[in-house]
């Protein structure tokens, strides 16, 4: 289908719902005194870009351009820098990076991985003026590693970090080793997922095989094992579908595992990945309306990983007369699985099409997170086979919101018990226009309400970085030019019962007795009787009538 049909459709499929995008139920201005917001700035420090609570929620670290920061969080009401390591490109590197045709802004050492290496030491990488570079952060004196000879301990990033600070890049630590889907090489052209650190061999994606594409963009990785499952490593990216042959190139979503035990081949696949596979997302909206571009993902993970359920912001590589829409789409754990689980897809040498394979497949199955290595003939099988056959749909088919007139660009989730015992899962979701929006979602999981906006930089700077401290009730933010602090929960400012109850936030509750909207705590018990509709926030059936709802 030519480009031009695919932008009258949307147009018409925007026109068609765009009465019923959601709103805020209440938008809250910046420097507005009723939702209190504290920033740290300093004109010497930029791009707060890494956010990485400390092992005891006690403190927030940082890693900024040229600068790794540590913020103590025991003070509610202020930000408090208690540490911080300068870190940046050596001159000679800027001048360096400059003679390649780079500008000056984008030679210096942007922070790409803060991660927890172990009790004692950070792991911190950064693009370093395109000469990707990582180092230790020794957190008894917060500090960088020295070497004996008072040399600050480097390793070559690359692979671990991208050349450019404006490619897309995913990472995390699991048990030493380090997994990364981030670009390769100078040019921003070969992507790469690898695993390093550790004591064993470092695996990664093999270019020449085409596993994949060049332009690949990555929104997030995530590690799970439980008793049914070995571990596991998911990555979620875009990429241009091979697979699809039309006029246009075609972006797909997808969501790629690798196992935990994998330690590549003897003679096939040597330092290779023998276990990576792929399958496409889809977000769709009535199968006519394609979010095929992931921003982000966030998860909630209970303690059954078979419930795990990943949530993700998407975006439409098909934008009409430069507007922006989004949507939020939801994935089981288990139905990922499951397609890794099915048919596979293979290319054919000579038409160059994919089709579903439907040859033999050998026990253990190829590419699965069985004990032991795989034979030579499963490796050159797993060559070939590394893309699923089987799409993975949203939870009952559709988006949870959808926004035709923004895009979001970060999603973190929170689950929250309300007064009923029920859990709900708010989302708190970063926009392109410098703002939040937290969102509960309700009727099961499958409808949302947009509890509040929050508007915190100017409209043309996107949230870039959200991070949640549930035990300080706090969301950081992360922007281009400072660190804010935000408050989970803001019951005070629902004055009557009839706004307590209308604003629908699971974290709060009208107080009958006090005649105060106040904050839900699940480890304290009261006996005061207290009102709260998550459900339907129906004022008639909790404040007029109290005894039909709420809890006492």
């Amino acid at each position: 289908m030519p480009p031009w049909v695919v932008a009258q459709c949307l147009a018409l499929v925007m026109l068609t719902y765009a009465m019923a995008e959601p709103v805020p139920r209440i938008t809250f201005q910046s420097g507005d005194p009723s939702r209190s917001v504290n920033i740290f700035r300093r004109s010497d420090i930029q791009h707060y870009d890494r956010l990485l609570l400390s092992q005891d929620g006690e403190t927030l670290y940082v890693g900024a351009r040229d600068n790794i920061l540590a913020f103590s969080l025991k003070d509610p009401r202020n930000i408090l820098l208690t540490r911080e390591i300068s870190w940046a490109s050596k001159p000679d590197q800027i001048e360096n990076c400059k003679l390649k045709a780079r500008k000056q802004a984008e030679c210096l050492n942007f922070m790409r991985i803060l991660l927890h290496l172990n009790d004692t030491h950070l792991y911190a990488c950064g693009t370093n003026a395109f000469s990707p570079t990582c180092t230790y952060v020794d957190l008894n004196g917060f500090s960088l590693l020295l070497s004996h000879k008072n040399e600050t301990v480097t390793v070559d990033g690359k692979g671990q970090s991208p050349f450019d600070p404006q490619h897309t890049h995913t990472g995390i630590m699991v048990d030493g080793e380090l997994y990364t889907g981030t670009m390769n090489n100078f040019m921003g052209n070969e992507p790469i997922i690898l695993r390093s650190l550790g004591t064993r061999p470092s695996l990664k994606t093999d270019a020449s095989l085409g596993w994949l594409h060049s332009d690949t963009s990555f929104a997030g990785s995530f590690y799970i094992q439980s008793q049914d499952l070995a571990g596991r490593v998911y990555f979620f990216f875009e990429e241009t579908g091979k697979e699809f042959d039309f006029f246009d190139k075609v972006t797909v979503s997808r969501v790629a595992r690798v196992c935990k035990d994998d330690v590549g081949g003897d003679k096939v696949l040597q330092k290779k990945w023998t276990t990576f596979l792929k399958a496409q997302l889809v977000c769709n909206h009535m199968d006519n309306f394609p979010f095929n571009v992931i921003r982000h993902v966030a998860l909630v993970s209970p303690d059954n990983p078979q419930n795990t359920v990943f949530y993700g912001v998407f975006t439409s590589q098909w934008q009409v007369g430069g507007s922006s829409s989004s949507a939020v789409c939801s994935f089981r754990l288990r139905d990922i699985e499951d397609a890794f689980n099915r048919n596979y897809k293979e290319q054919n040498k000579e038409s160059y099409k994919w089709t579903r394979y439907t040859g033999a497949v050998s026990s253990p199955r190829p590419g699965s997170c069985s004990s032991g290595k795989f034979s030579d003939t499963d490796l050159n099988f797993m060559k070939d086979h590394f893309l699923m056959d089987e799409k993975v749909s949203p939870i009952d088919g559709a988006p949870l919101l959808i926004q035709q007139t923004l895009s979001y660009t970060r999603i973190a989730i929170a689950s929250v018990q309300a007064l009923s015992g029920n859990l709900y899962t708010v989302m708190y979701l970063g926009t392109d226009r410098g703002s939040v929006h937290k969102v509960v979602l309700v009727k099961g999981g499958i409808e949302s309400h947009i509890i509040e906006e929050l508007k915190l930089l100017p409209e043309s700077e996107p949230i870039e970085t959200l991070l949640l401290a549930p035990k300080k009730d706090m969301l950081y933010v992360g922007s281009r030019g400072g660190l804010l602090q935000v408050p989970l929960v803001n019951c005070s400012v629902y004055r009557t019962c009839i706004e307590c109850i209308l604003a629908r936030d699971p974290y709060c509750a009208w107080s009958v007795p006090s005649q105060e909207c106040q904050r839900i705590s699940s480890n304290q018990e009261s006996h005061d009787p207290r009102l709260q509709d998550v459900e339907e926030g129906n004022p008639n059936n909790t404040c007029l009538h109290p005894n039909m709802k709420g809890k006492r």
